[in-house]
């Protein structure tokens, strides 16, 4: 059962679903900015049973989220995150996208490339397109290439709208 903590930011409700471990929280996912009945719905959806709760941890997150959507520049550790519980190549490619700086953006195949797999540029697509951790892991910071954007969870327009946010998208 996970406890869940939504947070108002400039783009919606954005909300963190987490364990208690070991005296630290362990956030297992990171649901994107929405309406507050759309997280709402959302958390049920993923554990009917979840509770509202928060910790300092969390709150920091939260904190954190909401700056960087309200177009501050924010670093995130990924020291709280579930890492573990993703299969190995998608834990490199999650890496690997936490380390592109704000204002940038990496294509698929760079990060294929970057981790010694060239041509792997859809499973590196593949495993964002399940990155339990958007924002955090600033998966809408990997384009097509040519700068198209491709695929995000949250739709293309959210995808534009954090890109431009960043000044990643030159006219």
């Amino acid at each position: 059962m996970y406890a869940a903590a939504s947070h108002p930011t400039p783009l919606g409700t954005a909300a963190i679903l987490w364990t208690a471990a070991a005296a630290r929280p362990v956030v297992r996912r990171i649901l994107l900015p929405q309406t507050q009945a759309a997280a709402a719905q959302a958390i049920r959806r993923i554990d009917p049973q979840a509770t509202a709760a928060s910790c300092a941890e969390i709150d920091a997150l939260a904190r954190a989220i909401a700056a960087m959507l309200s177009g501050e520049s924010v670093r995130f550790s990924l020291a709280l995150l579930a890492l573990g519980t993703c299969p190995p190549f998608q834990q490199a490619v999650l890496r690997a996208t936490a380390r592109i700086p704000r204002g940038q953006v990496r294509t698929y195949g760079q990060i294929a490339a970057q981790l010694g797999k060239p041509g792997a540029a859809r499973a590196v697509g593949n495993a964002l397109a399940a990155n339990p951790f958007p924002l955090a892991i600033p998966c809408h910071r990997v384009v097509r290439a040519g700068g198209q954007l491709g695929g995000f969870g949250g739709g293309s327009a959210l995808k534009r709208a954090l890109l431009d946010l960043e000044g990643a998208l030159k006219p």
